[in-house]
């Protein structure tokens, strides 16, 4: 594993500054204050004073700064956000200002365009000298120097505030995130705007992101052409933190070193530079990698947001295949159906282009579970699926993997037929449907006495199902028989998180199949909460609802 980054900011070697400008600016950095800092002073470690330095530093004969544009790429946790708070007071009220001059932080989201502007602003509250000095504007989230009528504002694609025509400092904060039409219209607005004032300064701020069909990406390609010397432009500064897992990675050069694995430490350090000084936190960083160990999501999250790896795949896998395979011992459901042992079933009905899947579950959360899957294909498609998704569906339907129904489309009677089937054979506690495809079927099977539920598949109901799945898979408490098309569909799964950490299933890209992992967490949900020994048709989950009324 090879990790890169700009070696003139540790090598002390001497930076242009003939006017006196970076100087400056760093005196300028220094002299402030911080209302979360230990010291009560605006904290600026000498990995950052030195990129202040080579920013403002290198000049023009006449006076005027060489570099226009800076794309700095650094993990989470390095200070991003409150440099470039500075470095914005420092073009609103410090020695960059213009007359009426604009300075602007940019996000794609109002409350991530605040997080700057509420630095600034608590950096000008604790900051004596600047006492009376500044006018605050809480509504437009604006901070103006009245004596010179130059402002600060914080601008969001979405958010409040009015873009200005001409800024001279713009701080685009973390544009991994900035995606949708808005961002881009914002963004070329911005980028225009800087081009009419002299001596304008745009400074990009982010962590590494995923995929490749995003704005920060574009930029990012171009900024790893500069700081290799594939395209020489002084207008533009590089500073790339970033780390690639490619065991094949053709980097090499100035600022390139190899590690062992993204669990060496001298890579967390080589890739941030404040680790040393306890940002971000070194313990905390050894905790989550413990954990990510055995959950490829979270690995990848920590290769993204602490080692800066930028991953070509737009989301990251579910669970390691190889742990999952420690799960193919057999299911014997001659077993099951002599024991009567409870089975909760999920039911994912396919769209025309999906596999219908019917997945059985038998266990709890301390036993762990057994799970066996039924598929469903019209048998008129299955060649032509087979070429379109690179998988033997003929093949699966001739070893009884996959159970063909008659016509094109997937014929829904024969599913509602095998579940029937199933419910007179297992002891079948529930059977969980996503509604959007399944009233009718449900309606049917409830009129009929079969307990059939509703489990919508939002974040309040799957997140729990699926966190259950991946406890029981990593916990080695998850029998799956080795099913192939059912561990296909696993290793397709591709996860999102949201902000408060819950998990949802997505497609890794558009051909790949995921139903019955979808239908394998609903029936590992159902058999979680009937573990509790709460009715099932009482359950205070708004979003399972019985239709098994009789």
């Amino acid at each position: 594993m090879k990790a890169r980054r700009p070696t003139w900011i540790f090598d002390d070697s001497e930076i242009e500054d003939p006017f006196g400008h970076g100087e400056r600016a760093v005196d300028f950095l220094k002299r402030l204050h911080h209302p979360k800092s230990e010291s009560g002073k605006f904290e600026l470690p000498s990995f950052w004073e030195r990129i202040v330095r080579r920013i403002y530093g290198p000049c023009f004969p006449d006076g005027r700064r060489q570099v226009q544009t800076v794309f700095a790429l650094l993990p989470r946790g390095a200070r991003k956000t409150t440099l470039g708070a500075g470095l914005a007071l420092l073009h609103t009220v410090g020695y960059e200002r213009r007359p009426n001059g604009q300075a602007m932080v940019a996000a794609s989201a109002e409350e991530d365009a605040r997080i700057a502007y509420d630095e600034a602003v608590g950096i000008v509250k604790e900051t004596p000298w600047l006492d009376g000095r500044m006018k605050l504007n809480e509504s437009t989230f604006a901070l103006a120097h009245p004596k010179s009528g130059a402002w600060f504002r914080a601008l969001a694609s979405t958010g409040k505030g009015k873009l200005g025509k001409t800024p001279n400092f713009v701080l685009a904060d973390e544009l991994i995130a900035w995606e949708g039409a808005n961002a881009r219209k914002m963004w070329q607005a911005l980028r225009t705007g800087l081009s009419k004032a002299r001596g304008s300064l745009l400074v990009i701020i982010t962590q590494a992101g995923r995929g490749q069909e995003n704005l920060a990406f574009d930029l990012l390609g171009y900024a790893r052409k500069v700081q290799s010397g594939e395209i020489e432009n002084p207008a533009f500064l590089p500073i790339l933190f970033e780390t690639d897992p490619d065991e094949e990675s053709k980097w090499s050069g100035d600022g390139v070193e190899e590690f062992d694995g993204w669990e060496d430490e001298r890579l967390w350090h080589f890739v941030n530079p404040g680790l040393s000084l306890g940002y971000p936190d070194i313990d905390g960083l050894r905790d989550y990698a413990r954990e990510a160990r055995e959950r490829p999501a979270d690995r990848d999250a920590f290769r993204q947001f602490h080692l800066n790896t930028w991953s070509d795949a737009s989301a990251s896998p579910f669970v390691e295949m190889a742990i999952y395979d420690e799960g193919a011992g057999e299911v014997d459901l001659d077993d099951k159906e002599a024991s009567q042992e409870s089975c909760w079933l999920g039911v994912d009905l396919s769209s025309n282009t999906d596999l219908t899947a019917i997945v059985a579950a038998w266990g709890n959360p301390e036993d762990g579970y057994d799970v066996w899957p039924w598929f469903f294909c019209p048998a008129d498609n299955l060649q032509r699926r087979a070429d379109r998704d690179d998988v033997p569906y003929p093949l699966w339907a001739e070893q009884g993997l996959i159970i063909p129904t008659e016509g094109n489309i997937v014929d829904f009677r024969a599913v509602e037929d095998h579940i029937r089937e199933l419910c007179a054979r297992f002891n079948v506690a529930e059977i969980a449907f996503d509604p959007h495809l399944a009233r009718v079927m449900m309606a049917s099977l409830a009129e009929d006495g079969f307990p059939a539920v509703e489990m919508r598949q939002g974040w309040v109901t799957m997140a729990p199902a699926i966190k259950e799945v991946e406890r029981a898979i990593i916990g080695r408490k998850f029998r799956h028989g080795g099913h192939p098309i059912l561990r296909w569909h696993f290793e397709n799964i591709a996860v999102e998180k949201d902000k408060a950490g819950n998990v949802s299933f997505h497609k890794g890209k558009s051909k790949d199949r995921i139903d019955g992992a979808v239908a394998t967490a609903m029936a590992v949900g159902r058999a979680m909460a009937g573990d509790s020994n709460r009715s099932s048709y009482d359950d205070a989950d708004d979003d399972v609802e019985s239709w098994a009324w009789a």
